[in-house]
């Protein structure tokens, strides 16, 4: 019984080494670039009243944004964001808010000027102006 035991234990020694080396064996040849993180994402608010379209911040520098767009009114309402100036920029449009509820763009902007406005007559749109990119995420901790 003590040599069944002794052979065992020596099968199962034999069998943790050889996993422990099938392990290891992809350790050294790393070829993952450490790219820079892009800027972290920052998160507008907007507002829909009667009468505009109120925004905050309205200025910051340029990079990945979340926009949360909360309709104030008493008719739904839909939300175009789009850049300003000539060549290819960005539109993008949110479904019809009911009012009291909200919807959310996210859009990667490059410098310039911004225009958020609704399809509804009589509301005056916000602009926003997006400076130079923010710095890297790559040293912000606990980011997805």
């Amino acid at each position: 019984s003590t040599g069944m035991k002794s052979g065992m234990r020596k099968t199962l020694v034999g069998g943790l080494a050889m996993i422990a080396g099938l392990l290891t064996t992809g350790c050294g040849n790393n070829t993952h670039q450490n790219n820079r993180r892009p800027p972290t994402t920052v998160v507008l608010s907007a507002a829909i009243t009667p009468s505009r379209v109120t925004l905050s911040p309205t200025n910051l520098g340029a990079g990945p944004i979340q926009l949360i767009v909360t309709n104030l009114t008493s008719s739904s309402q839909q939300v175009t964001f789009e850049s300003s100036g000539s060549g290819p920029g960005i539109k993008q449009q949110t479904g019809p808010i009911n009012p009291q509820d909200t919807a959310t763009l996210k859009a990667l902007v490059k410098p310039g000027a911004y225009t958020v406005r609704v399809t509804g007559a009589g509301v005056r749109p916000a602009t926003i102006s997006f400076g130079p990119e923010r710095p890297s995420g790559q040293n912000d901790l606990n980011l997805p």
